[in-house]
């Protein structure tokens, strides 16, 4: 029998209104489904098999495993931005605005939701006047630095800015992907949600003013090193040639004794089958959509990992977008956001699944000794080494030690070293 959920929608005259729960009503139990205060309203199918569980639905279990993101401020920000009892009403024109997002990688689960929720939400609100076209990385030849100058230089209409990619010209990006720094989703969520207005500026200032439209969640995202050999030991992990996308990766694979080798993302199915490299690491999800399964035989972990990526748009083609416009792309926006929260909560959870079931791969969870291991490398270079990229009198510290240390348990001392404190929450 299942469990009954924690959390039940509030009576009428509680706060929500009758048209928001009508509009929960008839959304519930599928794509689109909002939270409101019935956990049960989320469960149902993904837009598409793959995006759910082994048979495409997003479960209950799931979900309720996932309720400090549904009952979180952040959340509720997304219900408001949604503007659901009020949506901006279209006006009529003729023009068409052609907009091309370079997503990371097609396969990947928010390039999912991209393509077949967001933009096609986007075509149905505006009758065609804001015309998104699906791109990504490897289709344009883009490594990923440089997309924040791209977007600046307007050479990109829209693109995924990922933090470990562009970590060597805006460093403080890194902050989402403190790789080991976070033992559970609810803390990485909690700290990226708390520093989403300081991303935000962040973003516009490095990108000549670019808008960031929605937060892209890499759910399904706990970090596993998918390998030719088992890593059972510290000592198997010893010179292994391992693929890392950044620089806090790179830190932690170090520290972990093996040896950080920054390659492609599309680069490391080749390198894997050719013996250039001896593991790779990636998300569980990530890795199996790329079928590292077919090329490795052991997957090995996990580090917790639930960050977000970005899409930002080219100042200008925000500009250009009449104000109507602009107020429905943010409103679809923080829907395809919220669908993707609702994935994320299964998504999560079959990452290792899916390359152990269908890919037939030998899972081995780290030992106490890697464990250990994995905590001494995030305090003895993951951080700090961090902490001496953006330069300890960036206001970046700061915010470090007042939004991630009471949630994670590490402070950046004055010199750049780093201590473990109390958690607060």
């Amino acid at each position: 029998m299942e469990e009954e959920p924690t959390a039940m929608a509030p009576p009428s005259g509680s706060g929500v209104s009758a048209k928001l729960q009508s509009y929960a009503d008839e959304h519930a139990g599928g794509p689109g489904a909002i939270y409101i205060g019935d956990i049960n309203q989320l469960v149902g199918p993904a837009a598409t098999e793959d995006q759910g569980d082994l048979e495409g639905n997003v479960p209950l279990d799931a979900l309720q495993n996932h309720l400090f993101v549904f009952d979180s401020d952040y959340y509720r920000g997304l219900l408001e931005q949604a503007n659901l009892e009020n949506p901006t009403e279209l006006v009529e024109r003729d023009e068409v605005f052609t907009i091309q997002h370079a997503c990371l990688n097609r396969a990947l689960s928010f390039c999912r939701v991209i393509e077949t929720f967001y933009f096609p939400n986007v075509t149905e609100r505006t009758k065609g006047q804001v015309d998104f076209v699906m791109s990504s990385f490897p289709e344009l030849g883009l490594a990923g630095p440089d997309i924040p100058d791209l977007l600046a230089a307007g050479t990109l209409d829209a693109g995924s800015v990922v933090g470990p990619y562009v970590a060597g010209h805006v460093p403080a990006l890194e902050i989402q992907y403190l790789f080991g720094a976070f033992t559970s989703r609810e803390e990485q969520f909690l700290t990226t949600a708390a520093i989403a207005p300081e991303i935000a500026q962040l973003l516009a200032d490095e990108s000549g003013g670019g808008k960031l439209i929605v937060k892209e969640w890499a759910s399904g995202n706990d970090i596993f090193f998918f390998s030719k050999k088992p890593l059972l030991t510290p000592e198997d992990f010893e010179g292994v040639k391992t693929r890392a996308f950044g620089t806090s990766i790179s830190d932690w694979i170090n520290g972990m004794g093996a040896d950080a080798q920054f390659v492609a993302f599309a680069e490391v199915y080749a390198a894997l089958e050719r013996g250039i490299l001896g593991a790779g690491v990636t998300g569980g999800d990530a890795g199996f959509g790329q079928r590292w399964y077919e090329v490795a035989d052991y997957i090995t972990g996990p580090l917790v990992s639930w960050p977000a990526n970005d899409m930002v748009m080219n100042k200008e083609i925000w500009e250009s977008l009449p104000s109507d416009l602009q107020a429905i792309v943010l409103e679809e926006a923080a829907k395809a956001e919220m669908e993707m929260l609702r994935l994320g909560a299964i998504q999560n959870e079959v990452g290792l699944l899916k390359n152990v079931e269908i890919g037939g791969m030998e899972y081995t969870e780290f030992s106490s000794e890697l464990r250990a291991k994995s905590d001494q490398a995030v305090i003895e270079a993951v951080i700090p080494n961090w902490a001496d990229r953006v330069g300890l009198d960036s206001p970046w510290i700061g915010v470090f030690n007042e939004k991630f240390s009471p949630v994670v348990g590490y402070y950046i001392q004055e010199d750049g070293t780093v201590i473990q404190v109390p958690k607060e929450q």
